[in-house]
């Protein structure tokens, strides 16, 4: 309290008085019992100005509150000054700042949840129009057998696609809204590196890619399995698909005392420089992104290993490849 400069001012007044009555009636300029009256009014006089002040500035307050609530956004509080409505305005100053930094990320979430749903649409509707089209020729009587056939397969294709868009769109929500409780289980690398790349062999072999995986046998490290085999099947097929024939995809992996390194690099296209920041966004498709790409499995992958204490970079050369580095730390 006694910090506090409005209250010391309020007392330092007080006592002035008190000492000029004191001084009156050692003087004797007046009688006793008007020095009394006088020291007692000039008191009170001080107590009300002081009260005064003190309402008209909570009342400003006041109103202040009332406007911010009603969408003034002006952050004029800031004061300088001691006092206890000096620290008030500046803790009010501070829950200003805050509810306006909650109201744009509220803001941005918004814009990003209706930018999310018209990607999702979009994403959706282009393999129902395809299934809605294919079904149609289907009931026509004179098709053939042949047609009837590819038609049949690219809407099973169709319905493949939109499986595996909705359930990267359902492992991403898990991951945002941090319902997911990852496991911590021992396991062979290469193992694990071979079982990711599993069902990309028959692709990559009809494309005539070469797979090559390079490190000791007998390396391990402790990470949820199944999460992380989601995490590098993405990277590998992100590779896959933006490697032309011939290619090579090389995948190499090493161990230290900090972290474990996985390394996945292609000789394909590459990224171009100004997509580079921005792949580990969903539904960001750069300009070497292929038809198929929806622009979600990088950032699965992201997600995945920033979940569990890592990180992953990557650098790439437009023409001569592209290089993901997994480092999952201790």
């Amino acid at each position: 309290m006694l910090k506090n400069k409005e209250f010391l001012i309020t007392v330092l007044l007080q006592g002035s008085v008190l000492i000029l009555g004191v001084i009156f009636l050692s003087m004797e300029i007046v009688s006793p019992t008007w020095c009394l009256v006088l020291t007692a009014a000039a008191i009170i006089l001080v107590n009300i100005i002081a009260t005064r002040r003190r309402y008209a500035q909570i009342k400003k307050l006041t109103e202040y509150i009332s406007d911010f609530q009603y969408g003034e956004e002006s952050l004029d509080l800031l004061d300088n000054r001691e006092g206890e409505l000096s620290i008030l305005k500046n803790q009010l100053y501070k829950l200003c700042l805050t509810l306006l930094h909650q109201k744009e990320l509220l803001r941005k979430d918004k814009i990003f949840l209706a930018n999310a749903i018209s990607d999702i649409s979009h994403q959706l509707r282009t393999p129902l129009t395809s299934i809605t089209v294919m079904a149609d020729l289907l009931e026509q009587q004179d098709l053939s057998e042949q047609k009837r056939k590819q038609f049949t397969r690219n809407i099973l294709n169709s319905l493949e696609r939109m499986r595996w868009l909705i359930e990267s769109l359902l492992k991403i929500s898990k991951l945002d809204a941090g319902s997911v409780v990852f496991k911590r289980e021992t396991v062979k690398i290469q193992q694990l590196i071979k079982k990711a790349c599993s069902s990309f062999l028959v692709q990559m072999d009809i494309q005539d890619q070469m797979l090559v995986i390079e490190g000791e046998e007998a390396l391990e490290f402790d990470c949820d399995i199944a999460w992380t085999l989601e995490a590098i099947s993405n990277i590998v097929k992100n590779c896959m698909e933006h490697t032309g024939p011939g290619g090579t995809i090389r995948i190499s992996y090493s161990d230290n005392h900090l972290y474990t390194s996985i390394v996945i690099e292609d000789t394909g296209v590459g990224i171009a420089k100004e997509d580079l920041p921005h792949i580990f966004e969903r539904f960001y498709r750069g300009k070497n992104a292929s038809i198929d790409s929806v622009g979600i499995g990088l950032a699965l992958s992201k997600s995945i290993v920033t979940e569990q204490k890592g990180v992953i970079e990557v650098e790439s050369e437009p023409g001569v490849g592209t290089t993901f580095r997994l480092k999952f730390y201790r």
